[in-house]
């Protein structure tokens, strides 16, 4: 039978238990708070067990309270020193307290009482980094390596130190002691070959890489630095045999061919330099035939040459392979636009946009602007309104056309009003825009609504553009809806004389327009050189027929 002591005891580690259990499960659903009531209880019915004490700091921690756990675990700690996950957990609050050193003191005495531990010596080597404690990390690192052997992290670090000491030598002893341990490893030559270049010592940067390639000859790596070091050092043929080596081997990436040969596209543009273009060239299409890096870099030589035709089609071509290219479909994109643009293969480029960057306004926009062009306005809407949505009004200018472009598919869809509230937003941000001035001016005409204000924008417009048909066919149809023929007549004969191919609407209206002169003869003759036209009004043939106007 138990004392009452005893049996006191017992009862109190009952509660306890019971408790920690209720706060570990509080704290493992999120429930901080309640978390921290429980493991509290449990401490007052066991106030030296260790465990609960740790778990309390552990709620502090996630609670950003590490001051206040600091006392609960190094209260575990003393009460279990040889517990490792305690003596962790002082440190972790030590460095988040701003005290390094504290926590890397911690550390130390892990990492040399026990050879289980040594996972831990790259922490505090990083410590006494940051610390500028150089010596101590050395130490650090060198109990590592005599514990694990040679291994890259600790090599790396140690050439830091001794190049932040200025201590080139022992780097350089470290880097090579690497190349050693693991023989044919190229990236470990790269890594000194780079320690040494940057330290001005080009000669031995190159005896070593060609003691490796004579060793290794076909690692592609060693050969482009072979280039790269005997280029510095002007022996171009020499240099450009290695190149040619390196660019012939299908193990290098291609990323890193196409980065070199833009760097030499860069540099002055002379006979040889275009000779080993060309030669490059026929070499990564014979080893990197379906690369999308590779045409993106033939496109930009040809973009270079001024050869835009031949370097959009080389930007498809690696789009075709990898679509997920911003800058590349923007080029694209941009360079597609024009007179004689083919609005539905450009399509599949603004829709592989929209897919591919989903959150870029930019790529909503050109969506919008080509769908409208495609008379497929409806989902136009939807594209605009969604580059508008993302822009948020980051960049004035896109809000700028976006509203502009929004009027034009609004009023083709019928929403009239919504145009010109488009209209008005797009010239609030700039009201010199040619192309929403003419456009507003041209559909309130034909809504034959506010056409003094219809006739001022396009006025505007035709007076900076004396010769463009389009802004000339505009303001005579304004005039022509107030009524002025005469002077409607002489703007519709300018913009016919100043158009190549005049459209089927540009001819309809002269003929309009000559009809309100009493001119009828000379109307039919204009109808029916519309005639056929699909931008033809569904008037004309009645027109024709009757020798008449109607509207």
């Amino acid at each position: 039978m138990l004392s009452k002591k005893e049996s006191k005891a017992q009862e109190n580690q009952t509660k306890a238990s019971r408790y920690f259990i209720e706060g570990e499960k509080s704290l493992v659903l999120g429930d901080l708070d309640k978390a921290y009531f429980y493991l509290q209880k449990a401490l007052e019915f066991s106030p030296e067990e260790p465990a609960i004490s740790y778990k309390i700091a552990e709620v502090l921690i996630r609670s950003n309270q590490a001051e206040k756990a600091l006392p609960y675990a190094e209260k575990a700690v003393k009460k279990d020193p040889d517990n490792k996950y305690y003596a962790l957990m002082v440190a972790e609050i030590y460095s988040n307290l701003k005290q390094p050193l504290k926590a890397a003191e911690i550390l130390d005495r892990l990492t040399t009482e026990s050879d289980k531990n040594q996972q831990y010596n790259l922490d505090l080597a990083s410590i006494y980094l940051s610390a500028n404690e150089f010596d101590k990390a050395l130490v650090v690192l060198d109990r590592a390596e005599e514990y694990y052997g040679i291994r890259e992290p600790f090599t790396v670090q140690k050439q830091r130190i001794y190049l932040r000491k200025n201590d080139l030598p022992k780097a350089i002893e470290e880097g090579q002691k690497l190349i050693d341990a693991f023989p044919g490893n190229p990236n470990y030559v790269l890594n000194l070959v780079e320690i040494l270049y940057n330290n001005a010592k080009v000669d031995d940067a190159l005896q070593l890489v060609m003691g490796e390639i004579n060793k290794y000859p076909d690692q592609a790596e060693l050969q482009m630095a072979a280039y790269t070091l005997l280029k510095e050092k002007g022996q171009i043929q020499e240099s450009n045999e290695f190149l040619t080596r390196a660019f012939r081997s299908p193990d290098l990436d291609p990323e890193v061919k196409t980065k070199t040969y833009q760097s030499i596209l860069r540099e002055i543009k002379t006979s040889e330099r275009e000779a080993m273009l060309n030669q490059l060239e026929l070499i990564l299409l014979e080893v990197n035939p379906n690369d999308a890096f590779v045409y993106a870099a033939l496109g930009e030589r040809k973009k270079a040459e001024k050869n835009l035709q031949d370097a959009i089609s080389l930007f498809k071509k690696s789009l075709a392979i990898q679509p997920k290219n911003a800058p590349l479909l923007e080029e694209v994109i941009l360079n597609s636009f024009g007179e004689k643009a083919d609005f539905e293969e450009l399509e599949t480029y603004t829709v592989m946009g929209v897919d591919e960057f989903p959150n870029s306004a930019e790529f909503w926009f050109y969506d919008g602007v080509v769908k409208s062009a495609r008379k497929k306005d409806s989902v136009s809407v939807v594209s605009l309104e969604k580059a508008l949505e993302l822009n948020a009004g980051k960049n004035p200018q896109l809000d700028q056309v976006a509203f502009g472009a929004l009027g034009n598919s609004l009023y083709n869809l019928g929403q009239k009003d919504s145009a010109f509230s488009n209209f008005e937003k797009a010239l609030q941000l700039n009201p010199n825009d040619d192309q929403v001035l003419n456009n507003y001016a041209y559909f309130l005409s034909l809504e034959k609504r506010d056409l003094e204000k219809a006739k001022t924008m396009a006025e505007k417009v035709v007076k900076k553009n004396p010769k463009n048909a389009t802004y000339l066919d505009t303001y005579a149809w304004v005039l022509f809806q107030m009524g002025n023929y005469e002077e409607a007549s002489n703007f519709m004969d300018q913009a016919i004389k100043n158009e190549k191919e005049p459209s089927g609407v540009m001819l309809e209206h002269y003929g309009d327009i000559l009809y309100h002169l009493g001119k009828v003869q000379e109307a039919i003759s204009w109808w029916k050189k519309a005639e056929g036209s699909s931008e033809a009004s569904d008037k004309l043939a009645q027109k024709i027929k009757d020798g008449k106007y109607h509207e």
